[in-house]
């Protein structure tokens, strides 16, 4: 039986912050399968791993024949990672740079938004340039874009939280004082047992997070930009989409972490290319899953 003053360890931590994240949205992510309000639920397709090559094909074309102006929406995704990691190293928070950078990946399909709205033109045939993104602002579904938008920020922000409730359960305690230097912060972590703990606790909560992520918006952000649907169908038909493909979902799960990961290799740089890449990629994806 659980004291009074039980020191909850990090995965007591994240359960439980999720937990309360989970209920508030609860409404949200657990869908009426036939019915929306009054809407008629998005039939959901299987797909194969030959469907991500080709999607992944799609998306590299549509990079190509769009080139400068779509790198420059490539651009805003590095720079505010960049941007935002300096901020943190500079007012002490060291531990918080890697939750911070891998912790934009959940916020990838909001970003993602105005290069899912040039696929969209390029699909139909439309003359597109970057300025199109912007399109996005005029769309009906604004709002309820919006308010996806607000659940996966606000679940970045939990696991921000639980990142740093992680470093204070294992390299923090007892240290008294934030690190002084990078060299010394990345010494602690690959040298001492509560480096690797923290490293182990933090890629398994990690983990955690991003596969709530991966289910609310495997398709619900394209969804919501292509059709007159709730943001409860919307997330919905991407719950769905991922338990009847589950395989190849998972698939492309890893393509996306590993494509991200391998883009931020050189101080995030390679995210200009690997975002716009990804974002059309998902688009034809969409195309390919609901009906």
């Amino acid at each position: 039986m659980a004291s009074g003053n039980h020191v909850e360890n990090p995965f007591e931590f994240a359960l439980e912050k999720m937990g309360w994240a989970a209920a508030d949205i609860s409404k949200v992510i657990v869908p009426d399968l036939r019915r929306h309000d009054g809407q008629a639920a998005p039939v959901v397709q299987k797909i194969s791993v030959a469907d991500l090559r080709e999607a992944l094909r799609q998306g590299v074309a549509d990079v190509a024949a769009l080139r400068d102006d779509i790198l420059f929406i490539g651009l805003i995704y590095p720079l505010a990672g960049l941007l935002l990691a300096a901020v943190f190293a500079n007012a002490d928070l060291l531990p918080m740079v890697f939750p911070l950078a891998s912790g934009f990946a959940l916020l990838g399909p909001v970003a993602a938004i105005g290069l899912y709205e040039l696929s969209r033109r390029r699909e139909r045939g439309d003359h597109v340039t970057w300025l199109d993104a912007f399109g996005v602002l005029k769309s009906p579904a604004l709002p309820s874009i919006i308010g996806l938008g607000a659940i996966l920020l606000a679940l970045f922000f939990v696991w921000l939280g639980v990142a740093w409730q992680i470093y204070l359960a294992t390299l923090g305690a007892g240290a008294g004082a934030a690190p002084q230097s990078l060299m010394g912060f990345e010494q602690s972590v690959f040298t001492t047992a509560g480096g690797w703990s923290m490293i182990a606790a933090g890629f398994g909560v990690g983990f955690l997070f991003a596969a709530v992520a991966f289910v609310i918006s495997a398709v619900s952000f394209p969804l919501l930009l292509d059709r007159d649907v709730t943001v409860r169908a919307a997330v919905g038909a991407s719950f769905r989409v991922v338990r009847e493909n589950f395989g190849v979902m998972v698939i492309w799960g890893l393509i996306v972490a590993f494509a991200l990961a391998l883009g931020s290799l050189p101080g995030l740089v390679g995210l200009i290319f690997v975002v716009p890449m990804l974002g059309h990629a998902t688009w034809h994806l969409y195309r390919k899953l609901i009906a």
